[in-house]
Order: structure tokens, then sequence, then C-alpha cells
């Protein structure tokens, strides 16, 4: 359970008794959820988390993932409008779109073609 100013949510992430998980450790938890295929916001991250506002901060979260030990497909996370924005993290401008085409997801642009088929709202899809 995860407790904050005027809520209490139950996330279906791991969590210990032990220890305080770090904002950034609860977004790698939601976005190794994400599955293959699918793509989800930086706000709807944030919103899930109970920190509406604070997309920027899951951004940040999403560029230090390439220094995890433990693989984070932050390539599925992209801005509200399925751009990719965060592209330039990705070693090479076009790794983020490859890794997508992988998983079936069609990038034209910087955009991802029908981005509301392949929207994961974890909201809706982690419902505690």
């Amino acid at each position: 359970m995860i407790k904050g100013p005027g809520f209490a949510r139950t996330f279906f992430i791991f969590t210990t008794m032990e220890k305080e998980i770090s904002f950034f450790e609860k977004v790698f938890e939601v976005v190794r959820l994400i599955p293959r295929g699918r793509v989800t916001s930086y706000g709807a991250i944030a919103e899930y988390l109970g920190t509406r506002g604070s997309s920027r901060m899951v951004g940040w979260a999403m560029n230090s993932s390439h220094h995890s030990t433990v693989n984070i497909p932050a390539h599925r996370v992209v801005n509200r409008n399925g751009l990719l924005t965060g592209k330039n993290h990705f070693g090479s401008p076009k790794v983020m779109a490859q890794l997508l085409d992988s998983e079936g997801i069609t990038v034209i642009n910087d955009q991802i073609v029908d981005f509301e088929k392949y929207f994961w709202d974890p909201a809706k899809e982690l419902r505690y």
C-alpha cells in the first residue's frame, strides 16, 4: 500500500515493509508490467502512482532506467499523443522505434500509428 496526502492505494507491484521504495523504483515496477506490443504514457503512469502532474518525473525515471541492472522496457513509454519523445535516450534516435516495431507497433515520423489501439492504461489494467 502506498500512502500520500489524502489517499491510500494498493498497487499490483512489489513492496516491502523494511524499505521505502523510491519513486523511480515504483515507475520501473509499473513499466515492467506493460505487455509486449502495448504502450503507455508518462502521465498515465504518474496518475496510477497517485502523483498526477509528475509526468516529467516519470520521464526522468525512464531516462535513468538505462542504467538499471533489471530490464526496464522504457521504449513502451511515450508522451500522451503517442510521440517518441524519449527516443534520444536509446543510444540512437532510431532504436526506440525499432524496438516498438519488433513488437508489432508501427511508428511513422516518431508517432505511433493507431496509438489508442496500443495504449495500455495502468489504472484500468491494474485494478486493485
